[in-house]
């Protein structure tokens, strides 16, 4: 299969990108590099530089491919309240534009890497693919939107999409050669764990008023080598004729922000005292994901999908990289 990879320097694109060339496939990687870093990009894939808003760039990604895994996009919920004009731009109007690209070279196949954050306050946990889409943040608004688009063009009959929803994206390659380096970074357990590396002695959490056991956030994590899993089973999907649809992905079981401190102290051998700061904007009290269909449609499991592996991986990334790609 010859796929292009949006978004492949990214976190996420980086390490499909890898999956799908260590199981034979051709891959191009379209990246702006404005979030992204060259380094983490593959030698064994062909690199173009440009947005997917970029219709020369585009054109120029598209020359080899039969499929597009879209995983290019602006990811950080708070930001995303600050500046929803930049999240719906650069989320929703400008992948029309690969849309449009790919339509008129015959492309009708994509996977688009979404998030779980358009289902908003779910009414029940774990949350079905068929709960109500209410997102309470511009991200998963954004996300949503390019959703539809995408919806639409199937129901026109020029596209075929497997759309994944999922939470908290965690862990790294297994051998610590690839792994999460955002700029700023936001997520919870690459800034657990820089900051015990960095011998820091205490570390916030947003949030401790949250209607759950702790009082903090609870999320569903998946590991980044199971996300790259799925999507390579969604092309692979698409390929063999599939109609795609949509599907979650996670581990069907919350762990709290506090259960995700303990966890780094554990495997990294490293105290730190937790201070609870104020809620973060946008943030649902719980979150998880029913992953049972991808399971029976797809074939998809978690190889990797326990909260330590997650960690113990992230903290193999993070000693080798302290200063991620630079």
């Amino acid at each position: 299969m010859r796929v292009l990879v949006t978004g492949g320097a990214g976190y996420i694109g980086s390490v499909s990108v890898r999956l799908l060339l260590d199981e034979g496939h051709d891959v191009t990687v379209l990246d702006s590099l404005q979030r992204g870093w060259r380094a983490a990009v593959d030698v064994r894939a062909r690199f173009v530089d440009g947005s997917v808003g970029d219709s020369v760039a585009v054109e120029d990604a598209l020359k080899n491919a039969d499929a597009v895994l879209h995983c290019a996009g602006l990811i950080e919920v708070a930001e995303s309240q600050e500046h929803p004009d930049r999240y719906f731009r650069v989320n929703t109007v400008e992948p029309c534009v690969l849309l449009e690209a790919m339509l008129e070279r015959g492309i009708d196949a994509i996977v688009f890497s979404s998030t779980a954050a358009v289902y908003g306050e779910p009414d029940a946990v774990p949350i079905p693919e068929g709960a109500p889409t209410r997102p309470v943040n511009a991200y998963g608004a954004s996300k949503l939107a390019f959703e539809n688009v995408i919806e639409g063009y199937g129901a026109a009959g020029r596209m075929r999409s497997v759309r994944f929803r999922y939470f908290n994206v965690a862990g790294a390659w297994p051998d610590g050669s690839l792994g999460e380096a955002h700029d700023p970074e936001t997520h919870i357990i690459p800034r657990i764990l820089q900051a015990m590396h960095q011998g820091e002695r205490s570390f916030e959490v947003f949030g401790g008023d949250y209607p759950t056991e702790t009082g903090t956030c609870v999320r569903d994590y998946l590991h980044v080598c199971d996300l790259a899993r799925a999507h390579v089973l969604g092309l692979e999907h698409l390929a063999s004729g599939g109609a795609g649809g949509v599907f979650n992905l996670g581990s069907g079981v919350g762990m709290s922000n506090l259960d995700v401190v303990n966890t780094c102290a554990e495997v990294s051998g490293r105290e730190i005292k937790v201070d609870i700061g104020p809620r973060r904007c946008g943030d649902p009290a719980v979150l998880i994901a029913a992953s049972d269909r991808a399971e029976l449609e797809l074939g998809w499991t978690r190889d990797r999908g326990d909260l330590r592996t997650i960690v113990e991986d992230a903290w193999a990334w993070h000693i080798a990289h302290p200063n991620g790609y630079r």
